[in-house]
C-alpha cells in the first residue's frame, strides 16, 4: 500500500471512530422522586381505561403521601395501540406537563396472533417514537410489560371468536417477548420499568395448583379487580415506593416504658407493668382498597407487603389484652402476640383503616364517574381518527364514510366536555384531601384476662 493511501485510510478510520460516540451504559430508574404538584400520567389501552389498577395506585399515593398533592391523569383508551397513543399524545399526555408517564401498550399491538416479525417491528418502531415524544415533553417514561393473556380462560369460553387455536396457544408468549424488549429498552434508555406479566402469570400458576380453573382474567384479556391489585402491587414494588406506614415499638422493664418509632410521632407515654397508653400521629395511612379488590389484597398480602402498620409491645406479663384506639376496643391479643407485633393494617375497625376506606370509596366514585367519562371522550376521538384513516385507505367504501360521518357529528364540544369531566374529578379529589390527613390517636393496651 502506498504511503499516502495508508495515511488517508488511517485518517478516515480515525475520523469515523471520532464521530461515533462511545457507548455509555445507563441505569434504569430505581425509584420515583416526587414533589408536591408533580404529575403522573397513566398511558395505555383498555386495561388502563378500566380505571382499576390506576385507581388502586392512586389510593396508595393519596394515603402514603397525604401532604403531597399530585396530579394523577388516566390516559387509557380501549383498543389503543402505540399508533393511537401517538395521535392523542399532545392533548392527552403532554398538555398535563407530566414528570412521569407510565406506558402500558402491547396487548392490542400484537394483534392477538402468534409472534409475527413485521407486527413486532411496527410496534417497536411506534413505541420508540412514543418514547421520543415523552422525552421531548420533559417527562420520564416508565415502561410496563403487557399483561397476561390467559389462554386457559379463553379455551373455557364458548367456541368462536377471531382467534384461532394457534393464536390462543402462543399469544401469551408473544406478549412475553414484547415485555422482554421493553425491559431491555428501559435499561438502554435509563427509563423506569415494571413487570406486570410476571406477577400475573406467577400468581395464576400458584393458584392453579389448588384450583385448575382459577383465573384473574375471565375474558382472557382484561384483568378483573383482583388481577388489577396484582398489577398495582407490582408497580409499588418495581418503582421503589415505601412499604411501611408506621412501626411503633414499646418495651416495659421494671415498670418503665421506652419506645422507638418509624414514620410516626409518639407522645404522652404512660402506664404500668400490664398497661400502656400513648398518642400516635402517623405520617401516612394504611393502603386500603374497595371491597371488589379484596381477593387481590389477600393474594398479594397487600397490607403486610406494601402497607405495614405495626405495633409491638414487649415485656408484658402473660395474659389477654384489650387494644383500644380513641376509647374504642379494636381487638384483643395475648401478650405473646403483642410481643410478636400487632398488624394494625389488618384491623378493619381501627380508625386509620376506616379513614383509608373512606378515601378509597371517594376515589372509586371519582374513577367510575368523571374519570371514566373523560376516557370515553378520548375513546370517541380514537374511533374518529381510526375511521379517518380507513376512509383515506378506502375512499370508495361508502359504509366507512357513513360511520365516519356519524362519529364526526359527536365530536363538536369535546374540549368543553373534557374540561367539565376534569373539573368534576378535581372536586372529588378536593374532598379526598379533606379526609386523607393523618390524625392523632390515643392508644391503650390493658390486661383484661389471664
Amino acid at each position: 500500500m502506498k504511503a499516502w493511501t495508508a495515511a488517508l485510510f488511517l485518517s478516515l478510520a480515525g475520523l469515523a471512530a471520532a464521530e461515533e460516540p462511545a457507548y455509555v451504559p445507563r441505569s434504569p430508574l430505581a425509584e420515583l422522586e416526587l414533589r408536591d404538584g408533580d404529575t403522573i400520567v397513566f398511558l395505555g389501552d383498555s386495561i388502563t381505561h378500566q380505571c382499576l389498577y390506576t385507581q388502586y395506585v392512586e389510593d396508595y399515593l393519596y394515603t402514603r403521601f397525604p401532604k403531597m398533592r399530585l396530579r394523577l391523569h388516566n390516559a387509557g383508551v380501549g383498543g389503543a395501540r402505540a399508533w393511537d397513543a401517538l395521535l392523542r399524545f399532545d392533548k392527552d399526555v403532554a398538555a398535563y406537563k407530566p414528570k412521569y408517564v407510565t406506558v402500558l401498550l402491547g396487548m392490542n399491538d400484537g394483534r392477538y396472533a402468534e409472534y409475527l416479525d413485521d407486527v413486532f417491528t411496527t410496534y417497536s418502531t411506534e413505541m420508540n417514537q412514543l418514547l421520543e415524544k415523552i422525552d421531548a415533553c420533559g417527562a420520564k417514561a416508565i415502561l410496563m410489560t403487557p399483561t397476561m393473556f390467559d389462554a386457559r380462560a379463553k379455551r373455557m369460553q364458548p367456541p368462536g371468536g377471531f382467534m384461532g387455536p394457534k393464536a390462543v396457544t402462543f399469544y401469551n408468549s408473544t406478549l412475553a417477548y414484547y415485555g422482554a424488549w421493553l425491559r431491555d429498552t428501559a435499561c438502554e434508555r435509563g427509563l423506569g420499568f415494571v413487570d406486570l406479566w410476571g406477577p400475573l402469570n406467577e400468581t395464576t400458576l400458584h393458584e392453579r395448583r389448588k384450583d385448575p380453573a382459577f383465573t384473574l382474567i375471565k375474558d382472557s384479556v382484561h384483568p378483573d379487580a383482583p388481577g388489577q391489585v396484582v398489577m398495582a402491587a407490582a408497580m409499588i414494588e418495581d418503582l421503589g415506593f415505601p412499604r411501611v406506614v408506621s412501626d411503633m415499638r414499646f418495651t416495659v422493664k421494671n415498670g418503665t416504658w421506652t419506645s422507638t418509632a418509624e414514620s410516626t410521632e409518639i407522645t404522652g407515654v404512660e402506664g404500668s407493668a400490664d398497661r400502656l397508653a400513648f398518642t400516635s400521629l402517623e405520617n401516612a395511612l394504611p393502603w386500603v382498597l374497595p371491597e371488589e379488590a379484596q381477593a387481590g389484597v389477600r393474594l398479594t398480602d397487600l397490607g403486610r407487603e406494601y402497607g405495614r402498620e405495626m405495633l409491638t409491645v414487649a415485656g408484658l406479663p402473660a395474659g389477654t389484652y384489650a387494644v383500644s384506639i380513641d376509647g374504642v376496643e379494636v381487638t384483643r391479643s395475648t401478650g405473646g402476640e403483642l410481643h410478636a407485633g400487632l398488624p394494625l393494617h389488618a384491623l378493619p375497625n381501627a380508625p386509620q383503616y376506616q379513614q383509608s376506606a373512606a378515601v378509597a370509596g371517594l376515589n372509586k366514585q371519582r374513577n367510575e364517574g368523571p374519570v371514566k367519562a373523560l376516557r370515553n371522550e378520548w375513546s370517541q376521538f380514537q374511533q374518529w381518527k381510526f375511521l379517518q384513516a380507513q376512509v383515506e385507505k378506502n375512499p370508495a367504501d361508502d359504509a366507512e364514510k357513513q360511520r365516519l360521518a356519524d362519529v364526526e357529528q359527536k365530536m363538536p364540544g369535546m374540549d368543553e366536555r373534557v374540561k367539565a369531566a376534569e373539573a368534576a374529578a378535581r372536586e372529588i379529589e378536593d374532598e379526598i384531601f379533606k379526609i386523607n390527613q393523618p390524625r392523632p390517636h390515643r392508644f391503650e393496651i390493658k390486661r383484661v384476662g389471664e
